[in-house]
């Protein structure tokens, strides 16, 4: 095989995928394609803490929210989990960012709540506890929730600003 075999078959690839039709372009996409689980999480914030919930499907604190359901959007998602979990009924504004693990192959939407009043935690569902901790420093927090919130202390400093790559 030459160099330019390869570049060749994937040109008439293209070529081909593109005379499918959309439907049978996403099947075969999917196919071969890795997909992801989606969840939704909420950092309910009041007085500089945040909202931890001990949950029996989990080890240490974790944070509000869940997996999103087929056709479900991410913010009806956290909404519907932070009720179920919390009784607390939120807005969940602005995401505030995205995590991702390609190594389970999931990815959470975090979104910020900010209260200017303490809510009344009504703990349900699978959760049986909650506590107000600081950002840093949780203790004995779950794999899932250190990673999440390791990605939100990068999120809230002052981000990099992107560049062209050298050519």
């Amino acid at each position: 095989m030459s160099d330019d075999e390869p570049g060749a078959l994937q040109r008439t690839g293209f070529r081909l995928y593109r005379k499918l039709s959309p439907a049978v372009g996403q099947r075969l996409v999917r196919t071969f394609k890795p997909t992801y689980s989606l969840g939704a999480i909420a950092l309910i914030e009041f007085d500089g803490k945040l909202l931890a919930l001990r949950q029996a499907h989990r080890t240490g604190y974790s944070l509000p929210g869940g997996l999103v359901d087929r056709g479900e959007q991410p913010r009806d998602a956290v909404r519907r989990e932070v009720a179920e979990e919390t009784g607390i009924d939120i807005d969940p504004g602005d995401l505030v960012t995205v995590v991702f693990d390609p190594r389970v192959r999931h990815a959470d939407v975090i979104f910020r709540v900010v209260c200017d009043r303490e809510p009344e935690v009504t703990v349900a569902s699978e959760a049986y506890d909650h506590a107000w901790l600081d950002l840093v420093g949780w203790p004995e927090a779950d794999y899932a929730t250190a990673r999440i919130l390791k990605a939100v202390r990068a999120a809230s400093t002052v981000p990099q600003p992107g560049r062209l790559s050298a050519q």
